[in-house]
């Protein structure tokens, strides 16, 4: 199939009806034109991929000047199309000012067919390639800047201006941070404010999730492997360390790195390198590394479910999240900011949070932090019937369920039991899960159902 858009531009009208005859069959649209004067106009009508370009135009001149002169031109008209030199006045140093003027080759007149052809498909291929990487690079820096997009950091409270002067403090350097809090406090946000404030930010942000990678894959996911490396190795696979590159990774619920897989993350970050499933050779890696859970890892490492080493390899900067329940003044900006946020994404302009709302949301415990207040006002959002939000749109659970006079569900009875746990371990999964005869995948699966 033909393809391509070639300007053709020649004083001699016999050259360009010949030039014509010959391209029609090989490009998608050839234009001619005799007068360069033409070629301002031509090319703002329309876009070309190749030009090519006669070097004199006025009579008895064989100098090439005219030629560079309207070289020049056609590059700051459209710095992407390639262009080919056509002369009868075949000169080297010539052909070099043109080469060192942007034109892509130089063709003598008379011309071989064949030749000139070959020429002009290499322009255009040369072109498309480029073409192909500009997009391919535009598309991944809009990919960048959607992936690094983080969510907006709100709290006026002490407690937060005070995890917010860490932040722009420890986002400077390239030091590795360690973030603890409960679930819900906003701990991922906290690590993109770190990016977002640090000289990697036009690099990507790599959130990886290490609850829900199961064992078997582990090294797979952040080390990448080779294809033909396991059975189902299909293909070539880039590991999180690898995308993260000059970037920063996440490494989201640490504590639940399984203790046989913690000596390999250790040796990933002592040097710098990993080693893809599969491959003998060491990749190199520049990542800032920010970590987060809701463990005691001091616990853990107190109960060998921890390294200790790797706990002070990520625990330069330790930023300690306060609970929901323990900055009230919060809630009012949090809970404006989200319906701001699911007003416009749910077509409803003129929902507003009444003030017998809001003291019902200052009153509630908020055992899931922010995520719950979050899906709280989702959720009233979506159902509310009029433009005021009332005590009324907002169902929010009790921490104790023992109403005798309704019977809670298994489900409600469930997240109870979790929470108490949670709370009673200090967070320590290890120790909850084995107190409530489950797995820890099992307990880190019902606490995402639960949405605590």
């Amino acid at each position: 199939m033909k393809s391509g858009r070639i300007l053709i531009v020649d004083d001699n009208k016999s050259a360009l009806t010949a030039l014509k005859l010959l391209l029609q069959y090989e490009f998608e649209e050839v234009h001619c034109i005799s007068n360069p004067n033409s070629i301002h106009s031509e090319m703002q009508r329309s876009e070309f991929d190749v030009a090519l370009l006669d070097m004199n135009f006025s009579a008895g001149s064989n100098t090439g000047n005219e030629g560079l002169f309207w070289l020049g031109e056609i590059k700051k008209i459209s710095s992407s199309t390639e262009v080919v030199m056509i002369t009868a006045h075949g000169d080297v140093e010539l052909a070099v000012k043109a080469l060192k003027k942007g034109a892509m080759d130089f063709v003598l007149k008379p011309w071989d067919n064949n030749k000139l052809v070959a020429t002009l498909k290499t322009a255009l291929k040369l072109r498309q390639s480029n073409q192909a990487l500009k997009d391919l690079k535009t598309r991944h820096s809009q990919l960048k800047g959607e992936l690094n997009k983080g969510k907006t950091f709100i709290g006026s409270s002490p407690a937060m201006q005070r995890v917010m002067t860490l932040v722009k403090k420890v986002a400077a350097t390239d030091a590795n941070v360690l973030i603890t809090g409960e679930n819900g406090t906003g701990k991922e946000m906290v690590a993109s404010e770190i990016h977002r404030l640090s000289a990697r930010s036009s690099e990507l942000f790599m959130n990886v999730d290490m609850g829900a990678i199961p064992e078997n894959l582990f090294e797979s996911e952040l080390f990448g492997h080779k294809k033909g490396a396991f059975t189902d190795a299909r293909e070539d696979r880039t590991g999180k360390f690898k995308l993260a590159h000059k970037g920063t990774l996440f490494l989201d619920e640490i504590g639940n790195v399984p203790i046989a897989l913690q000596s390999k993350l250790l040796v990933a970050l002592e040097s710098r390198t990993v080693f893809p499933i599969g491959s003998s050779k060491a990749e190199a890696v520049d990542v800032r590394l920010i970590t987060a859970t809701n463990a005691n890892l001091d616990e853990m490492v107190a109960s060998k479910s921890f390294r200790e080493d790797l706990l002070y390899r990520i625990n330069t900067i330790h930023i300690q999240l306060p609970p929901l329940r323990e900055r009230e003044e919060d809630i009012e900006d949090l809970a404006s900011h989200f319906i701001r946020h699911y007003r416009q994404k749910y077509g409803k302009p003129r929902i507003e949070l009444g003030a017998q709302a809001l003291k019902k949301l200052r009153n509630h415990h908020w055992p899931g932090n922010v995520r719950e207040l979050q899906h709280a006002m989702e959720k009233a959002v979506i159902l509310a019937e009029t433009d005021v939000l009332t005590p009324a749109d907002f169902h929010l659970q009790a921490l104790s369920t023992t109403s005798t006079s309704e019977l809670p569900s298994l489900l409600e009875m469930e997240r109870e039991l979790i929470i108490n746990a949670l709370d009673r371990y200090h967070g320590n999964l290890s120790m909850v899960a084995e107190k409530l005869g489950i797995t820890r995948q099992t307990l880190y699966n019902k606490i995402k159902r639960h949405e605590l």
